[in-house]
């Protein structure tokens, strides 16, 4: 078996790949746009091309590879390689990723996994999570999901998307629609994609926001704007932030519950709020938890190599997930 690996973090703008040498150490990384145009064949034989341009790049065979790890925002039926659906490139879907990409590239292993998942191997192995036997990392951005590690292996559970946990319904049937096509779960309250919509109802109704004029219209605010706006004091502002806090709050304490996990860590966009935002999670989280035993909260230390080190991971951590 080859010593080299390649991952790849795909994205709805971008496509990151790092090159990985044998002791897991990132000796070459690049980025390129993504086209979200793109059917799922055309996608992938650019991307294939792009890891074969990386390997002549660095004078690397098929067989000095161990293989090609890739993080995606999809739906993956894990142990098939097949792509359900992806959030952000809506174009592909039902597709055997996986086998073609192993024929585009002459036979090279190739794991896929989605991009929270991977986001989890990386900080537990290099990140905020070293030394935890247990962890959920908590993908707080656009959408809410988590990526969960037990006796330091991911679980993925039976088809391979196992937490999901953004998806769980609090208010079924009640509020607005999320992209899972229900009414009423974490997501559709509490990321940032979804607290503008709560902001634009609000002003469609007539109340007035700051937020309004740092955007330039109701329809170009985002969560930049909410951090803006919440710092010159504005009311609307400070509710969506308090929402955010409150559903997050909910969403941690019932992972809790259910996982007796004592470690999260944070990545995503939503991580930018700081002080504004997780002071006020933690001491919500507390008041539900009403006991002494250390939980700990901390923020993802891998900055923007995470996608690409975590995909990486796939291929050194197969035989540590469940």
């Amino acid at each position: 078996m080859g010593q080299y690996t390649i991952g790849v973090d795909v994205g709805g703008t971008k496509i990151a790949y790092g090159l990985f040498d044998g002791n897991q150490n990132l000796i070459a990384k690049k980025k390129v746009p993504s086209d979200p145009s793109l059917e799922a064949e055309p996608f992938f034989d650019a991307l294939a091309e792009s890891i074969q341009d990386m390997m002549r790049e660095h004078h690397l065979s098929e067989d000095q590879m161990r293989g090609i790890g890739i993080g995606m925002p999809s739906f993956i039926l894990f142990e098939e390689g097949k792509i359900l659906k992806t959030t952000n490139l809506t174009k592909i879907h039902d597709f055997p990723a996986r086998a073609y990409l192993m024929k585009k590239l002459g036979g090279m292993r190739v794991l896929l996994d989605n991009d929270t998942h991977v986001a989890a191997l990386a900080e537990h192995k290099k990140g905020a999570g070293r030394g935890f036997q247990h962890m959920v990392y908590c993908a707080v951005s656009t959408g809410i999901a988590s990526g969960i590690i037990i006796r330091n292996q991911l679980f993925r559970g039976r088809y391979g998307w196992a937490g999901e946990t953004g998806h769980m319904l609090i208010t079924p049937g009640q509020g607005i629609e999320c992209g899972c096509g229900n009414k009423g779960c974490f997501m559709s309250y509490c990321s940032g994609s979804m607290i503008v919509k709560h902001i634009r109802q609000k002003i469609a109704a007539g109340e007035k926001t700051r937020m309004t004029e740092l955007a330039g219209s109701p329809e170009q605010i985002t969560a930049v704007h909410i951090q803006q706006a919440f710092d010159q004091g504005d009311p609307m502002a400070k509710w969506a932030v308090e929402q955010m806090a409150q559903y997050l709050a909910v969403w941690l304490y019932n992972l809790y519950q259910v996982l007796n996990i004592n470690c999260f860590v944070f990545g995503g966009g939503l991580v930018h709020f700081g002080d504004r935002l997780f002071p006020r999670i933690r001491e919500l989280f507390d008041q539900y938890n009403g006991n002494d035993l250390p939980v700990y909260f901390r923020f993802a230390e891998l900055g923007e190599d995470f996608g690409i080190i975590g995909a990486a991971e796939l291929l050194v951590s197969e035989t540590n997930c469940v």
